[in-house]
């Protein structure tokens, strides 16, 4: 989506909209003609939450309200651009500076539309503005990379494209860019990642994006590492899916979407931290030479793993990565995966779980959520169900019972994290299932804007 569709600096045309919490347009009505107020009546506007009015003037149309509820939100603003006639809008209430970029941003995103293979049926209202706060476009950038990124089906958007897409990104911000393909992983060890994506006539590989620590100051940042699964498509392979449970996979690498736009954040924001992004992309196919349950793999961190199901194969492709990052002793290690549908069974598709194995980490993130109405919620590392991964012939399982589907994942995955490593998974739909303002059916960017907060307060910028 281009931001001309979205925003323009100035508009001689530009048409006023008031923006109003319920609470307030007992107040708004006081200052407004009978005429006007006689309009609010029979069109039976309370300005819920949601909600629009426009309103007449000698001319036509004088104007709209926008009902809100939660004015930092940004998905309170989110009805506005398809909500509001085509043309240029501009705020005739005064609104303080962060509800300001709560509009702001939650125009942009109810302006996103995916049009790479069709075309909206109409354009968006434009909102007028004289100063845009930088961040919040940034902000904006960031999670429409990562609905961009997951709306893309498969056939333009592998492990080749995906890779290209960390390029693009590395060459506009000045990062170096690394990338293990084919056989190569496992002459260089990364023997998980190469048997989940060696099915696939794609070649399966771990890309590597490195930013910062290029001047005696920058080397003396603290190191940040981001991981996302890129299961750029999920048959679940042998054990494969289901017609209903494999139509959307190709949201199955919006983790790594994930990971990608909050890298590009840290960049663009100039945080004063060393950032690694890792990427291992692969796509889960069925062949002759696809992995099968009951296989042991080899793993980077020398862990044997019995494949006790084919489908629960992100965390497979993760264990390699995040070896990988804890060798380089990160000050904090993330990574993001659409990894359960457990996870979405206890939380539903808005919110994120949350899995952290230090409490100060989990606070930062959480309340950096509360602060961006951008939530996540934290789920218990609950060591004790890793009797649920015992394998027999291998020293771990990498899946095994139906209970506690997310925590086991979860516990999967620690079991490859450093100790002492600060480390924090987070288990994302990164999908609207059906349209709501501001959120059009298709990929979505979940807790990104929370996790980018809790960096840079982590970091004190």
């Amino acid at each position: 989506m281009s931001l001309a569709n979205a925003y323009t600096d100035a508009s001689a045309d530009a048409r006023p909209f008031h923006v109003l919490e319920r609470a307030q347009l007992a107040a708004w009505r006081a200052t407004q003609s009978a005429a006007i107020n006689a309009w609010i009546d029979a069109q039976n506007f309370t300005a819920s939450a949601g909600s629009l009015l426009l309103l007449p003037g000698e001319d036509g149309l004088a104007g709209a309200v926008i009902g809100i509820g939660d004015a930092l939100d940004p998905y309170s603003y989110g009805h506005a651009p398809f909500g509001l006639p085509i043309g240029d809008w501009r705020l005739a209430t005064d609104l303080p500076d962060d509800a300001r970029n709560a509009l702001q941003l939650g125009w942009g995103l109810g302006s996103y539309r995916f049009d790479r293979y069709k075309t909206p049926p109409r354009k968006p209202a434009r909102l007028v503005l004289a100063q845009a706060d930088a961040e919040t476009l940034d902000l904006l950038a960031a999670s429409l990379r990562v609905r961009d990124l997951v709306n893309t089906p498969t056939e333009h958007m592998g492990p080749d494209e995906l890779e290209t897409a960390v390029r693009e990104l590395a060459q506009v911000h000045g990062a170096q860019v690394e990338a293990i393909a084919g056989d190569a992983l496992l002459a260089q060890n990364f023997p998980a990642i190469h048997a989940v994506g060696r099915a696939s006539h794609r070649a399966p590989r771990l890309v590597a994006l490195r930013w910062g620590g290029d001047t005696d100051e920058s080397r003396a940042h603290p190191h940040v590492a981001l991981v996302g699964k890129g299961v750029c498509f999920d048959t679940g392979g042998l054990d494969i899916k289901p017609a209903d449970g494999m139509r959307n996979m190709k949201k199955d690498m919006g983790g790594a979407a994930h990971a990608i736009a909050l890298a590009q954040l840290v960049m663009a924001r100039k945080l004063p931290v060393r950032l690694t992004l890792l990427v291992p992309a692969v796509e889960n196919s069925i062949g002759p030479n696809a992995f099968r349950p009951g296989e042991v793999i080899a793993t980077r961190k020398g862990v044997s793993v019995e494949i006790d199901n084919t489908d629960a194969e992100g965390r497979v492709v993760l264990c390699d990565a995040l070896t990988y990052a804890g060798e380089q002793s990160p000050d904090l290690l993330l990574d993001f995966a659409t990894l359960t549908g457990a996870a979405r069974i206890a939380l539903g598709p808005d919110l994120p779980a949350l899995f952290a194995n230090d409490d100060a980490l989990a606070h930062d993130w959480i309340s950096a959520g509360e602060r961006m109405r951008d939530p996540v919620w934290r789920m218990p590392l609950w060591r004790p169900y890793l009797r649920y991964l015992t394998s027999g012939i291998a020293d771990l399982a990498n899946a095994g019972s139906r209970m506690a589907g997310a925590v086991t994942a979860a516990l999967y995955l620690e079991r490859f994290v450093p100790e002492g490593t600060k480390w924090a998974h987070l288990d994302v739909y990164a999908w609207n299932d059906s349209d709501r303002a501001g959120r059009p059916a298709g990929g979505e960017a979940l807790a990104l804007r929370s996790a980018y907060a809790m960096l840079k307060a982590r970091y004190g910028v």
